[in-house]
Formats: C-alpha cells, structure tokens, sequence
C-alpha cells in the first residue's frame, strides 16, 4: 500500500522555493517504492489532500510575528474538514519548518496551537531557520524531508 507524504509550502521568494524543493528532494532521495511525496502550495492544499496522507511537513515564513497569511488560509479551509474525519486525521504525523526573519517564536506557538486543536502528533522539532537566508538552510530541509520520509516509509512515524 503507497504511503503519502504531504509537503505544504508557502515560497514567496526564491530562497524559500529553494528551500521547499529541498524538503521535496530529500523525501524522494529514500529508496521506497511505495512512498509517494507531493509538493503544494497551502493556497491549493484542501482537506482532501490533507486527509489521503499519511504524514505532513508544513512550511511557513514568518509574516509580521505569525505564519503566513497563505497557512492560515490553508489551516482556515481544512480545519473542521478534518476535525470531521477522526480515522484519517487523529495523530497526524507532522514536522514544521519556519523561516523567521525575527524569532519565529510567534509563528510556532501559532502553528502549535492549530496542530494540538487538530489532534495532529508533531514527529520532529521544528527546523527554525532564522535570519538572513544561509546556504545552510537547504541542507537543513533536505535531511528534514529526508529523515520524515524515511521514518513513514519504516513505520516509525
């Protein structure tokens, strides 16, 4: 049976594009012929989407101290959709990454109330990428999207 990695991303620059194409390339470097990773912007993102995977890595910039406005639209479209559907919502295993060109606490604890509410089971500490972008950030996404895909694919997670 395929297993789903869903990988939602807002990338409104560049350097974030390059950032989420890093998580993408990293899921999909795992030798797994039954793991299927898909990429999407959380504007085309819908509970569907979020309710057929197995697992989730979110990706958001930090906008004015909170997540993205694109995020929040996501979370916004999907949330009772899930909260609806317990048997392919509960202890969704999720990772985040966030950009932050301050802190990125606000973001966090902004993502981290939403996820609790959805009852979703965060597998790994957030990858809190801060400052001016670092080449660094995009290894950072590849081991994440890395290790995330691996752990489904070994039922780890």
């Amino acid at each position: 049976m395929t297993k789903h990695l869903l990988i939602i991303a807002h990338c409104p620059s560049p350097n974030t594009q390059m950032m989420a194409d890093a998580l993408l390339r990293g899921a999909q470097s795992i030798e797994a012929d039954d793991l299927e990773c898909t990429l999407k912007s959380p504007f085309v993102c819908d509970a569907e989407d979020v309710l057929n995977a197995d697992a989730a890595i979110l990706f958001t910039t930090e906008n004015f101290g909170y997540m993205s406005g694109a995020l929040k639209d996501f979370f916004e479209r999907v949330y009772y959709p899930c909260l609806d559907q317990p048997k392919l919502n509960e202890a969704k295993p999720y990772a985040l990454v966030i950009k932050a060109g301050l802190d990125g606490t606000g973001t966090d604890i902004a993502v981290h109330k939403i996820t609790k509410g959805l009852n979703w089971k965060e597998v790994s500490q957030t990858l809190l990428c801060r400052g001016d972008f670092k080449e660094e950030f995009i290894q950072q996404c590849h081991e994440l999207g890395q290790t995330i895909a691996a752990s489904l694919d070994a039922d780890i997670i």
